[in-house]
């Protein structure tokens, strides 16, 4: 795929929310390093009952608008580590057919914690979705109208802001030395009082 030839300050960010359910995106226009919003919106699965079903249609509408839009990058929110197991199973298969979607793309795919992508926005890890969403309005200048119903769609356009303030900062790499050494470095994504 050819992706729009633009400088280091111009490119076009994709970012995912993902959800089993309801699957948020967002794109960022990058211009000068400026962001704009592009597009919001979800993918909305509650009506098709087989999670198979749903994997394809995530994979068919994560290609579509990789197709319309030509992102340069990809943000997607990492899975929170809850009690439920089965949960997390679903949405981490939701999050692997988003990435796959964006690597057959060779798109480049930047995953963030939840809590990172609240403190981009807000500066504060514990900030409530509308605050995230009234933020993002804020910094982009969206009008109340263009405002979701869903706040999936907010959150990942949350995730690919996330991923523009972190443009140009170098990347640190982390290296774990086991699970307890993965838990103590990821508290915010593992929940209070459950061990992995």
């Amino acid at each position: 795929m050819k992706h729009s030839q633009q400088t280091a300050a111009d490119k076009i960010i994709l970012g995912i929310d993902p959800g089993t359910n309801v699957m948020g995106y967002g794109v960022l226009r990058i211009v000068k390093g400026k962001p704009s919003m592009l597009a919001m919106g979800v993918i909305d699965m509650r009506k098709t009952g087989d999670p198979y079903l749903k994997l394809g249609h995530i994979f068919e509408r994560v290609t579509g608008i990789i197709d319309e839009y030509l992102p340069d990058e990809m943000a997607i929110e990492a899975p929170f580590f809850g009690k439920n197991v089965q949960s997390m199973l679903k949405l981490g298969r939701a999050q692997g057919v988003a990435i796959a979607a964006a690597i057959q793309h060779d798109i480049p795919i930047h995953e963030y914690a939840p809590l990172k992508i609240k403190m981009s926005i807000t500066g504060q890890g514990q900030a409530s979705k509308e605050q995230v969403a009234g933020m993002l309005q804020r910094l982009l200048k969206i009008d109340a109208q263009e405002m979701p119903s869903f706040m999936d769609a907010t959150d990942a356009l949350g995730a690919a802001y996330c991923h523009f303030m972190q443009l140009g900062k170098p990347i640190t790499d982390v290296h774990y030395g086991g699970w307890k050494d993965f838990i103590n470095k990821n508290k915010e994504r593992v929940s209070a009082g459950k061990s992995i």
